[in-house]
């Protein structure tokens, strides 16, 4: 059996490198398949082939505009997809038109298995934000003829529905999920607080950058972190899922606090195996970054958001945790905003525990139940 898997991977984002790890695993158990069964269609295919053993394609073929590039693309990787038994496309958010790019390559590997007659599933992706006609078409075409279709979350169901999409979607969340490991050790009371940081409005890597947007974000950021130290009498370490991009902001966000000498920065390009040991070895997660926030909970780490992006406040409500998700505009409205949450995760630390382990097995059931759907593509041809 040949499964194809494409996606937002090869992009040094460990947070997606988290769901491509997470889905290998699932489809190894579904198929008993081995990695000479599987092909990832990546950013980086060496990278990609080199850590995990599979075969691995380029993603998209760069001509020009945008749809000379995926008319080439559809030329040069048909003749691979032609050779799969399912084509897995997810997980991530990208179910998306924000890059103006997503929903129309996506759309593209869709109609590559459908002219293949290869059954395609949509699997535990986010959707959003949909702005143009052209994407919501594209998105709604692809769900169309998948053989099945899942999301991460309520609000990504509901935003297909509301685009016309009318099969039916399954929740199931991230496929980072299904990487729990559990936690026996926790401090008495939070003493060691990790923190990452997105590049916000950085034009080194926003769609749109503004200069006085990042600034306010970073002074936000660093005034609201000295007063959880001050405060909370806590050290905090910075880490990346995005890699070298979060280490950046994160450096330009301690030279602005005043305690950085309680502070340091992992600067290093942290695998999902990393990622996991390093936010169970700490007592709260502050993230901006989703998958920060994912690994975390799979680690049974509680967690604090800072939302810069829709999908970050739909994963805070899916677990339920809706009171520890600030917005970007609460930091600079008020520097004792992260400090006033660390707070009450502090003062009720056992049962934020408790809440935390719940959650987390919850959460990777329902992972889990992906492999079913992986199954009922195949099997109902």
């Amino acid at each position: 059996m040949k499964i194809g898997i494409v996606g937002n991977y090869g992009n040094d984002n460990n947070g997606d490198e988290s769901i491509l790890f997470g889905i290998l695993q699932q489809v190894k158990q579904t198929f008993s398949v081995t990695n000479e069964d599987i092909t990832v269609f990546s950013n980086n295919t060496q990278q990609t082939s080199e850590r995990y053993g599979v075969h691995s394609y380029p993603l998209y073929y760069k001509k020009g505009n945008l749809y000379k590039t995926f008319i080439h693309t559809f030329r040069n990787n048909k003749e691979y997809v032609s050779n799969f038994d399912l084509l897995i496309i997810g997980g991530g958010g990208i179910l998306m038109d924000f890059y103006r790019r997503e929903a129309h390559l996506y759309l593209t590997y869709a109609m590559m298995a459908k002219q293949c007659n290869i059954p395609y599933i949509i699997y535990g992706c986010g959707a959003g934000p949909l702005d143009t006609l052209s994407g919501k078409i594209s998105i709604r075409l692809m769900c169309r003829y998948a053989a099945n279709m899942s999301v991460r979350d309520p609000q990504s169901k509901q935003l297909l529905q509301s685009i016309g999409v009318k099969k039916p979607i399954e929740i199931i969340g991230d496929p980072a999920f299904t990487l729990k490991a559990d936690r026996e050790n926790y401090a008495e009371k939070p003493k060691n607080i990790g923190v990452s940081a997105v590049p916000y409005y950085n034009a080194n890597y926003w769609p749109e950058g503004d200069v006085a947007k990042y600034e306010k974000y970073i002074t936000s950021m660093a005034k609201n972190l000295d007063n959880v130290i001050a405060n909370q009498n806590v050290n905090i370490t910075f880490f990346a899922t995005k890699f070298p991009q979060d280490v950046t902001v994160t450096k330009d966000i301690q030279k602005k606090m005043q305690f950085k000498q309680q502070t340091n920065i992992i600067d290093e390009n942290l695998v999902p195996e990393r990622l996991l040991e390093v936010t169970g070895a700490l007592d709260i997660v502050i993230g901006t970054r989703l998958h920060s926030l994912i690994l975390a909970t799979n680690s049974e780490t509680p967690i604090i958001a800072v939302s810069y992006h829709t999908k970050v406040q739909d994963f805070m409500s899916f677990v339920d945790a809706s009171d520890r998700c600030l917005q970007m505009q609460d930091l600079q409205d008020d520097e004792e905003a992260l400090s006033n949450v660390v707070g009450r995760l502090s003062s009720n630390w056992q049962q934020s525990i408790a809440e935390t382990k719940q959650i987390a097995t919850q959460i990777h059931q329902e992972a889990m139940h992906g492999q079913e759907l992986m199954k009922k593509a195949v099997t109902r041809l």
